[in-house]
């Protein structure tokens, strides 16, 4: 904490309105350390999270008995208090000048705290209460951790910041289910196992966060003096929602969560994949591996790309790219070369909007509204993917999977074309 404490204390009282990491006669970093931190505390973190996620479906439907249908519910309802916990995570990350890091913080705890008590769920509502706790806990810290992603890079480099912290996230997420299985094979009672090592990682990340995030990160001036000095009043709960009157948070809210409308989960997807393609059921955990190696790979050259051509277009694109995913699942092409062709545009999908997305989000929202404004436009976008998820599951009963999913592609073709006309191709960055 020392280490972190003391550069943002002296960086206060010293140079009050300076942008992070801008020395006279130096250029800003391309990527600042701050992102770097960041980025290391979510590869930490995704690896204890998807040890836990990897064998979570296993552990409840074979270890606890839970019907397949009760997991669905299950991981549906706490995806859903994930998503509005983010609003409040938000705001409570405005209110103060240190008050990103310390949610970001108690969010990052909460989840760490949740994999050890993983060994005590041995029913479903006490299985329901740690998830919803967990849920919470990456509900609370994801907006502010975008927040001082955004607030410590330059506005122009935003894109290319967002992908570097990505494509690390993305690592840890690329490395959790190896080793998960890893402890499973390695030990005789591997689900205790895996939640105890879960639980170790997540206390690392939490530490990586205490010792070399700043608490304060003063942002970048954008033609002028920095809008939240230190005499400025914390926001108010109706000002956080006030930023949907700005023209551009409430068109990109409202894309977001019209294009998210029709965005299947990842899960049903593979499903999809699996059937078409007619893959060995043991190859089946193969397929998100295949999608995060992609984002891997392109998360950082197509970030640094709408920097240059504009975030909302390419996310814009990211959407074109999923519809070309989805016709190929639907086409009569089958076999290993077409999933890896729909795990390849899957990947690029995440990679041209999930960042993307919020770097386009901190140019059209005030410095010191960067958590709420991160949350709000975050929030839409998860709910409504959450409604396409059941809307999807209730389709697929009554129809089908391919059927659900040409109704929704064209669903899709349908939103893309609306939001053409919503998005503005240039970031508007407010004064």
């Amino acid at each position: 904490m020392y280490l972190a404490d003391s550069r943002s204390t002296d960086s206060r009282a010293t140079r009050p309105a300076a942008a992070p990491d801008a020395r006279p006669g130096r250029r800003p970093a391309a990527v600042p350390g701050t992102v770097l931190a960041l980025g290391a505390v979510s590869l930490v973190t995704d690896v204890s999270s998807e040890m836990v996620t990897a064998v979570l479906p296993l552990y409840v439907v074979a270890g606890l008995g839970l019907s397949p249908l009760g997991f669905g519910f299950l991981d549906g309802v706490n995806n859903g208090v994930g998503a509005l916990v983010r609003l409040a995570g938000g705001h409570l990350a405005d209110r103060g000048g240190r008050g990103h890091k310390t949610v970001a913080g108690v969010g990052y705890g909460l989840s760490a705290l949740c994999k050890p008590l993983l060994l005590l769920a041995h029913t479903l509502p006490v299985l329901g209460a740690v998830l919803a706790v967990d849920r919470t806990g990456k509900g609370l810290r994801t907006a502010p951790r975008d927040a001082m992603i955004s607030l410590a890079t330059a506005p122009e480099r935003r894109g290319r910041a967002f992908g570097v912290h990505r494509a690390m996230d993305t690592t840890g997420a690329l490395l959790g289910p190896l080793v998960a299985f890893a402890v499973l094979r390695a030990t005789v009672d591997g689900y205790d196992a895996v939640f105890v090592v879960s639980g170790c990682v997540a206390a690392l990340g939490v530490l990586l966060l205490v010792l070399f995030v700043p608490r304060r990160i003063t942002p970048y001036p954008a033609g002028g003096p920095a809008p939240d000095g230190p005499a400025a009043a914390p926001p108010t709960l109706r000002e956080a929602f006030g930023l949907l009157r700005r023209r551009p948070v409430r068109r990109l809210t409202a894309c977001a969560s019209l294009l998210g409308l029709t965005t299947v989960s990842d899960a049903f997807l593979y499903l999809l994949l699996q059937r078409a393609g007619d893959l060995p059921a043991h190859l089946f955990p193969l397929l998100p591996l295949g999608t995060a190696a992609v984002f891997l790979l392109l998360a950082v050259p197509l970030g640094a790309l709408a920097d240059r051509v504009g975030r909302r277009r390419l996310f814009l694109a990211g959407h074109g790219v999923l519809l070309l995913a989805y016709g190929l699942v639907l086409s009569p092409w089958h076999g290993a070369p077409a999933v890896c062709a729909v795990l390849l545009l899957h990947g690029t999908f995440y990679a041209a909007t999930d960042g993307v997305l919020a770097a386009a989000t901190a140019a059209a929202v005030p410095a010191r509204h960067q958590g709420a404004g991160q949350a709000l436009v975050g929030t839409g976008q998860a709910l409504a993917r959450f409604v396409c998820s059941l809307a999807f599951g209730a389709a697929w009963s009554l129809w089908g999977g391919q059927r659900a999913l040409a109704v929704t592609a064209a669903g899709l073709a349908v939103a893309a074309v609306a939001v053409s006309f919503l998005l503005r191709p240039a970031d508007e960055v407010p004064a």
